[in-house]
């Protein structure tokens, strides 16, 4: 089978991992990112969709991106 000009290092490294199995896959395909503001609470409840984007507006950074545009 043609490699399609990938790297053997890449193609070693993916073979490698479509051998583990889906649970260890799962655990290392998403990296855990602390999110300032957002992970200190278990929940909020706001009564208007404008209400959330007020307090997002006046609470978070704007790094995380839940600004207006």
């Amino acid at each position: 089978m043609e490699n399609m000009g990938i790297s053997a290092e890449w193609l070693a490294d993916f073979e490698a991992a479509s051998r583990r199995p889906l649970a260890l896959r799962m655990r290392y395909a998403f990296v855990r990112t602390y999110k300032p503001v957002l992970d200190d609470a278990s929940f909020r409840a706001f009564d208007s969709t404008a209400d959330y984007r007020d307090w997002c507006e006046r609470n978070l950074p704007a790094w995380l991106g839940y600004g207006r545009v």
